[in-house]
């Protein structure tokens, strides 16, 4: 039989034809593929986590936990710098959001706007910086004359507007919040800055769930900035504080690897060193993952709308 009935949304019967069966088909088993492809090592990550570290070193670990134990998990959090890097983070993270909102929103509304002159020459100067940049060093000097070094703000204010994002925005704003709106606003007497803060923000909730992800995994992730300029350990990120662990543990290892005693106890604290790399992964990953079914809704209609132009 070369048709399949099948009924649309309005419930007419509509006949496919075998090319489109084999098609689907073809879609269907590489998007299966991929998918397996993707998650497998998500899934790994996972069940090596919470496995014996002696089957995950040997190789035994592939489709389920072998030897359930949670030996990563309280060997990272023997450490009280874990917890504290988990604060730091967040207040990084929660800060660093707010000051790149409060920086990105009102600037692509701005630049959205036909009313605003010179827009194009201020848009042209932001993109400038997309592909140019100063470098670490003279980064480094303003940020140690500006009296930064050491605290909160060298983390999140040199970043605290993404060009990316920003031109993002400003499609969203140009192709949703149109110029009749704010004329039908003026005549009751709204200004510009009412007009944003009242209408424009209101409607602007799929847009800034999108960069409330954007920057988020971004400073969540961010660990380079607080290597360069934080040497106070208390306000390490949490992303130092798991490098400073691993590196730590493996330098002690090297170290004792030197006497003929200490070979079995180093084979078995390497073992325990690879599962707890995979729980610093997961630990790591949690606030993403909690993150994202809250603005799960927003995110497709926020990056479709933003991506184009209306």
């Amino acid at each position: 039989m070369n048709q399949k009935i099948k009924k649309d949304n309005k419930g007419k019967t509509m006949k496919r034809c075998r090319e489109d069966m084999i098609f689907d088909t073809i879609v269907f088993i590489l998007l299966t593929v991929i998918l397996i492809v993707v998650a497998y090592p998500l899934y790994w990550v996972i069940i090596s986590s919470i496995s014996d570290p002696s089957a995950v070193s040997g190789g035994r670990v592939l489709w389920k936990p072998v030897g359930f134990t949670m030996k990563g998990y309280m060997e990272v959090f023997k450490n009280s710098a874990v917890m504290k890097g988990f604060l730091n983070s967040i207040i990084y993270t929660v800060c660093g959001v707010c000051i790149n909102l409060v920086v990105t929103l009102p600037t692509a509304y701005a630049l959205s706007r036909d009313r605003f002159g010179g827009k194009k020459i201020v848009t042209l100067f932001y993109m400038v910086t997309m592909f140019f940049g100063g470098g670490l060093i003279p980064t480094y000097l303003v940020i140690r004359n500006l009296h930064m070094l050491n605290t909160m703000w060298a983390l999140v204010l040199p970043g605290c507007l993404s060009v990316y994002n920003m031109i993002v925005a400003r499609t969203f704003f140009k192709s949703n919040i149109s110029e009749e709106l704010y004329e039908a606003a003026e005549i009751d007497g709204c200004t510009q800055g009412q007009f944003f803060f009242r209408i424009a923000l209101p409607l602007s909730a799929a847009i800034t769930a999108i960069l409330v992800l954007y920057y988020g995994v971004g400073h969540w992730n961010s660990y380079f900035s607080a290597l360069v300029y934080i040497t106070d350990a208390e306000k390490y990120p949490l992303q130092l504080v798991l490098r400073n662990i691993l590196i730590t543990n493996e330098t002690a290892l090297a170290q004792s690897a030197t006497t003929e005693a200490a070979r079995a106890a180093l084979r078995e604290k390497q073992e325990l060193i690879d599962v707890m790399k995979y729980s610093l992964i997961i630990i790591s990953s949690i606030p993403v993952l909690l993150l994202y079914p809250f603005i799960q809704k927003h995110f497709v209609k926020g990056v479709m709308i933003g991506s184009l132009k209306g």
